[in-house]
């Protein structure tokens, strides 16, 4: 990097945060927000919106006077924050799904997800230094998202070392790069109007077979932008997601469904579907929670080291008269300490407000709210590297966020339970019912720094790729964080209002038919509930925490004998256990696919052009793969927004869906077709190098 005293900034006179980018920005959080929320609750899944945010931004500020990359950035950024807050729906529903609430409480739920969100922002801005500058994380949708930027910047352009890449004068034809992410974002856009819209073709699909009484499943997903996502995470993660898929559906569920009696009643899919919600889903929250443990312990120095440097940069620019170069510059430890000391102070009386409700006597609750606070505080920071990490790993949305809430919900009720124990509230049903609540309070409050900070660093990925000013971002993600805490009461109660939820509808002669499932809600409420029960089956966990210590010993070894040119990532193998296995094999499908593509490419080239060549084919391959995500993404919200609109005018949740008759096997055939089309267009746009 060049010298301060010697640097130029290439975007002199630029402007980054701007009022209309700061509206835009909240505008397009009210669109996200709303969608993930409702699919969140519908299907328990959230995406990730940095992506077609940027699309967007850059879309409507093309017509605004002066507007920038590092504009368009910042409103992506804003937007992309409070889209990621709403995986908080992951958990905070259950608070009604168990009769402890009767609706959400706006200013609770609000502050509760306002501190954990910021605090999310906090946590990781120490981890920039080594977790996204000097870190080998491939940070696919970070990556994606900055050649979305690039491809479509107009005026000047820069890569992390601060070198234009384009000038304001002569801007560098880009429609070859354009041509590929509008190429890709049309395809996955037809796919998914196609499978999840008029829904004529399968989003997925899976063989079912029977050896005895053992249950095996071979799954499919056609997801263009899994396909895509795969592609950018690299062949070892996509490996380690293929041995979770494997334990899961080849040695778990035939094992379990050939000891466990299946009842007359019920299905075979069903059957193993149930053996691997119940039983072998905790298998992989075992081992994603070791192999978070054992990131964190690696991570402990490097996390150490970039507060130093944290530290060391803001006292360096304090005193002396060296200024920090702009693309380095950091939100200041002084206001870092500053915010979180006043959201240490929110959280606090955010328990309090929730504790005061309970009867306890004053000593009682104001030691429990103490204790939540400090728990909160003290996980939220642990988790927020973990996350970060499994982010940069996989991608924010193929990311097990909801495994890390089930962690969240184990370590509270295990330690609300030997408090309870001890001042005997598990005694009465009233104490059980209060601490099984606070448990799922308290969770979704982790899960707010969770999330944010699982979107922080992808974000901060994307403005290094492309020169920006971290805290110019850092200051964009709480304005998000802060938009998106506003929204969520209000959405969740709106939803709630109109469908009900599972097990908890809010008025009499409602359509259960209608209820909104919000699956991983309801699994962290079981989960709590069965701790406090003592009824949690520990020994599922435990085998996965096996998995995992084995599977690290195994990274531990490739690694030694192959000089750190390969490993085994223990998170991804806890995702493709716990994650299901329609979005597991288009992961694992774009990794082995663009593996072999570079593989042939370096056998196909001479050497002396090997380097220029590799490096082309990874930017026409990373810009198709992040118009499927865009093109997927875009679609995502188009229609989610549709079937809102539809179902509270009192219409169907598919409003454009085309019925007929005994197409389910024609549906699978076609997308199979579909995705098998997908993997050799990919593959030709990435061999057509000039």
């Amino acid at each position: 990097m060049q010298h301060p005293s010697k640097y130029t900034d290439p975007y002199l006179g630029y402007k980054e945060s701007t009022v209309r980018g700061v509206i835009l920005g909240i505008l397009m959080t009210i669109i996200f927000m709303a969608s993930n929320i409702y699919l969140g609750l519908k299907v328990g899944l959230t995406f990730a919106s940095s992506i077609p945010a940027a699309v967007i931004s850059m879309a409507v500020l093309r017509y605004a006077k002066n507007s920038n990359i590092l504009e368009n950035n910042f409103v992506q950024t804003q937007a992309s924050a409070a889209g990621t807050l709403s995986s908080v729906v992951f958990v905070i529903p259950g608070l009604l799904m168990m009769g402890y609430w009767q609706s959400f409480p706006f200013w609770q739920t609000t502050l509760l997800c306002l501190s954990g969100g910021i605090l999310g922002v906090i946590f990781t801005v120490p981890l920039r230094q080594v977790m996204v500058v000097k870190s080998s994380l491939p940070y696919p949708e970070g990556v994606a998202a900055a050649e979305i930027l690039k491809a479509g910047a107009v005026g000047r352009v820069a890569n992390e070392h601060g070198e234009l890449l384009q000038d304001q004068q002569h801007a560098e034809s880009k429609t070859n790069h354009a041509k590929e992410i509008v190429f890709g974002g049309v395809l996955a856009a037809i796919t998914t109007f196609l499978n999840s819209g008029v829904r004529v073709i399968s989003d997925s699909t899976s063989f079912w077979f029977k050896s005895g009484t053992a249950i095996f499943q071979l799954p499919m997903g056609f997801s263009l932008a899994l396909l895509g996502a795969g592609s950018l995470m690299g062949l070892a993660a996509g490996c380690a997601i293929f041995l979770g898929i494997f334990i899961a559906w080849g040695v778990a569920v035939p094992v379990l469904s050939s000891i466990v009696p299946q009842p007359e009643h019920m299905q075979m899919t069903a059957f193993a579907q149930q053996l691997w919600v119940s039983k072998v889903r905790f298998i992989g929250v075992g081992t994603i929670g070791i192999a978070a443990i054992w990131t964190l312990l690696i991570l402990f120095k490097p996390m150490i080291e970039g507060v130093r440097l944290s530290i060391s940069a803001y006292t360096s620019v304090k005193n002396s008269n060296v200024a920090v170069e702009r693309a380095a510059r950091d939100l200041s430890p002084k206001y870092m300490l500053g915010i979180t000391l006043f959201m240490v102070v929110i959280l606090f009386v955010t328990f309090y407000s929730f504790v005061e409700t309970s009867g306890l006597d004053i000593k009682m609750a104001w030691a429990l709210v103490l204790l939540m606070t400090i728990i909160t505080f003290v996980i939220g920071f642990l988790i927020a590297a973990a996350c970060g990490y499994m982010a940069g790993l996989v991608g924010s949305s193929s990311s097990p966020i909801s495994g890390i809430g089930i962690l969240s919900v184990l370590v509270f009720a295990v330690i609300l339970l030997v408090v309870g124990n001890a001042e005997h509230l598990t005694t009465s049903s009233h104490g059980v019912k209060f601490l099984t609540a606070l448990t799922l309070f308290g969770t979704s409050a982790v899960l707010a720094v969770a999330t944010i900070s699982n979107d922080n660093l992808q974000d901060l990925k994307t403005g290094h790729l492309i020169h920006a000013t971290p805290e110019s971002q850092q200051i964009a993600l709480i304005i998000g964080s802060i938009v998106g805490a506003l929204m969520i009461s209000p959405l969740l109660e709106l939803l709630y209002h109109a469908y009900g939820f599972a097990g908890a509808m809010p008025r009499a002669n409602m359509d259960p038919a209608q209820a909104l499932a919000a699956p991983q809600a309801l699994l962290m409420t079981t989960i709590a509930q069965g701790i406090f029960s003592h009824q949690l089956q520990w020994n599922y966990i435990f085998i996965g925490v096996l998995i995992g210590v084995v599977c690290i010993v195994l990274d531990f070894i490739l690694k030694k004998i192959s000089h750190n040119k390969m490993g085994l990532p223990v998170l991804a193998i806890g995702m493709g256990i716990y994650l299901p296995p329609s979005v597991n094999m288009p992961l694992f499908i774009g990794a082995v696919m663009f593996w072999l593509i570079k593989k042939y490419v370096k056998k196909q080239t001479h050497i002396e052009q090997q380097a220029d060549t590799m490096k082309q084919l990874e930017q026409r391959g990373t810009l198709f793969a992040a118009g499927l995500i865009v093109g997927e993404s875009l679609m995502g919200v188009v229609l989610a927004i549709l079937i809102v609109i539809s179902t509270s005018t009192g219409g169907s949740d598919s409003p454009i869906a085309i019925q007929l008759n005994n197409w389910g096997h024609v549906a699978d055939y076609l997308g199979l077709t579909f995705f098998s089309v997908a993997i050799f267009i990919f593959v030709q746009r990435c061999l057509k190098l000039k």
